[in-house]
């Protein structure tokens, strides 16, 4: 199982469902008395399950840095998404956001939360084979298709399953599974925030593509000069948010996905 830091999946969740959450419909949280966000990290989403949700919601992750970060407004547990430490039927609904494409065995787990949950199952998981970037330095878009399609190939899970997602809850067993598109768009644009700004210096650094080396696919010489043509325009990103020019405009689908516990 992959793990994140506290800033990546802070940074990455940021404004999500700001703007609507109508692709939640689905899970009924009204009606709920008691939710299981699985794989809560940072608790980004457990906030949102709080607002929405009148009765009981308790984030899970098996980090318990991210979890100091998620203890805010409300009570999370240190487990596996793999191995829920709860007796069959504990929730009325068990949720997890971005989880699954971290998984080697995704219907399994959904299979664990079906076990907790009294009445429906969801994730929320993105579509990684579909970003689109637009953006003010001319390179950027092409380099971030470039890198993303290493890291595709690289990765040793489905980090696109969030357009299979419907596929691996009926796999899994639940009934009546219904699915609906989320598209999280993520906007840089002046003024900036301290975290735009620190995004554009790493670029420059080529920090990004360091980190994330070891999970994309090609050869020694390929990524260094994939990581060269990334500083380059790093460097142009700098420049322009120095000139307080730069516009970038990201948008990650995301697939809710829901099924009924029989």
């Amino acid at each position: 199982m992959r793990r994140f830091g506290a800033d990546y999946l802070t940074e990455t969740r940021r404004g999500m469902w700001d703007d609507s959450r109508e692709a939640l419909a689905d899970l009924l949280l009204s009606d709920a008395d008691s939710v299981l966000d699985v794989g809560c990290g940072t608790g980004e989403l457990t906030a949102v399950l709080r607002e929405e949700c009148p009765g009981r919601v308790v984030g899970l992750d098996r980090d318990p840095e991210l979890l100091a970060h998620a203890r805010r407004d409300g009570p999370v547990v240190r487990g596996d998404a793999r191995g829920l430490p709860f007796p069959d039927d504990a929730f009325d609904v068990v949720v997890c956001q971005a989880l699954l494409v971290n998984l080697p065995d995704p219907a399994a787990v959904v299979r664990e939360f079906a076990r907790v949950a009294r009445e429906r199952v969801a994730a929320i998981e993105p579509d990684n084979a579909a970003v689109t970037v637009e953006s003010s330095v001319d390179a950027e878009a092409a380099l971030a298709e470039r890198a993303r399609e290493r890291y595709l190939q690289g990765a040793e899970t489905d980090v696109a399953l969030g357009a299979s997602a419907r596929e691996t809850f009926e796999t899994a067993g639940l009934a009546d599974v219904r699915s609906q598109r989320y598209d999280h768009e993520r906007v840089v644009e002046p003024p900036y925030a301290d975290h735009e700004v620190t995004a554009a210096t790493r670029k420059a650094s080529g920090a990004d593509l360091r980190e994330r080396r070891a999970t994309m696919a090609g050869t020694e010489e390929d990524l260094d000069a994939l990581r060269e043509s990334w500083r380059d325009m790093g460097r142009e990103v700098v420049r322009q948010v120095r000139d307080e020019t730069y516009e970038r405009r990201e948008v990650v689908p995301f697939h809710v996905v829901v099924g009924r516990v029989d």
